[in-house]
């Protein structure tokens, strides 16, 4: 088990709000009320402590695919999220054959047993072709309840999210199943009109997947999915804060509409986040890397990103002028409360699980703890 500690002197952002001179007790793995007898202080003066940051959408990093990868290079991905700040992640499959998807479940399945993983996201094949961004056309299906559940069921009890199209047929009755089945459905890859996506989310809808990617633009004769996800107090809004998939008034109108308790930021990442340019695959289809950015070889369309949340955290307060409470809100709090994990991260909580980020005064990482023990430990280099 790991030493019991008192993180010291930091400006320590709790759910209310931010202490400066700030005091944190870890015992074992977990925070604590008190600070235990013979616990080892650790001096953060000058920085910032704050919650583990959660991922709810991310397909790879470290050069490792979650869809394609073996376990080894999945945990290899995993950690490179880790060194980053990252302590509680969905992992995100892409289009691909049923059968295929339905193995990689069972593999992804065995690390969420291990306690690696928070769960697994399906994002495809179940998506319009018409907004199908980086996925496979020639693979893509309509969302059949049945085949849905086939993708369900091969989890093992933890798919966490399925983005659909929920317009294609079959969508809504998908969403009511995945509902009953306490799996989230997120609205996503979709050409749905404004009233289909009003539709789904009183069917159960629950996330917009990489909201305004992937999706028609908002139009005011049209309003489309964007209105509809924006302006339902049921639904969190997936963004993309990396500077490439957004625009910064693109941003700021989410968060205006939503609000900061609905945003939860993602990273989307693909295997080179954490590891630099070149040519990769994203599922069946290359993808070149250059200048941190990632398009499909054929046509161009982005294809995920290289985010890690660390830069999403970052750019938020620095460039998008966010409180450092709200950024904490979109990147820890919400999304753990989404996953139904509120009860153990998200939030620097005596009881919780001891997961947190600390944060010089640039808002760089310093030092990333998980469950008691240091990932990156702030007072090595």
């Amino acid at each position: 088990m790991a030493p019991s500690k008192v993180l010291a002197g930091a400006r320590v952002v709790l759910p209310t709000g931010t202490v400066d001179d700030g005091r944190l007790a870890v015992d074992g793995t977990r925070i604590a009320a008190e600070a235990p007898p013979g616990a080892e202080i650790v001096d953060l003066s000058g920085h910032w402590v704050v919650p583990g940051f959660v991922d709810l959408h991310n397909h790879g990093g470290g050069g490792a695919s979650f869809t394609s990868g073996t376990a080894e290079e999945v945990l290899r991905g995993i950690h490179t999220h880790r060194l980053h700040g990252t302590t509680t992640l969905v992992a995100s499959t892409v289009t691909g054959d049923l059968d295929f998807l339905a193995r990689r479940a069972g593999l992804l399945a065995e690390l969420a047993e291990q306690g690696d993983i928070a769960g697994i996201h399906f994002e495809g094949p179940f998506i319009s072709p018409c907004r199908k961004g980086a996925h496979s056309e020639e693979l893509l299906r309509d969302p059949d309840p049945a085949l849905v559940r086939t993708l369900v069921d091969a989890a093992r009890g933890h798919a966490r999210m399925v983005t659909l199209a929920t317009e294609l047929p079959g969508g809504i009755a998908s969403v009511r199943m995945l509902a009953d089945q306490g799996v989230i459905a997120a609205v996503g890859h979709t050409d749905a009109t404004y009233e289909q996506t009003v539709e789904a989310i009183e069917a159960g809808a629950r996330v917009a997947t990489h909201l305004f990617n992937a999706m028609p633009p908002l139009g005011h004769r049209a309003p489309g999915p964007i209105t509809a996800l924006l302006e339902d107090e049921r639904v969190t809004v997936e963004l993309i804060n990396d500077g490439v998939h957004l625009h910064p008034a693109a941003l700021r109108l989410a968060f205006h509409h939503a609000g900061p308790a609905r945003v939860a930021f993602i990273t989307d990442a693909m295997d080179a986040a954490g590891f630099g340019d070149g040519r990769y695959m994203l599922g069946p289809l290359e993808v070149d890397v250059e200048d941190g950015v990632a398009r499909l070889v054929d046509g161009g369309s982005i294809a995920g990103s290289t985010l890690t949340l660390d830069r999403a955290f970052k750019r938020a307060v620095t460039v998008d002028g966010l409180p450092v409470e709200d950024a904490v809100a979109a990147l820890s709090a919400n999304p753990a409360r989404l996953l139904g994990l509120a009860d153990r991260v998200g939030s620097l909580e005596p009881g919780k699980d001891a997961d947190l980020v600390v944060l010089d005064a640039a808002f760089d990482v310093k030092g990333v703890m998980r469950r008691g023990a240091w990932v990156v430990d702030p007072q090595v280099g």
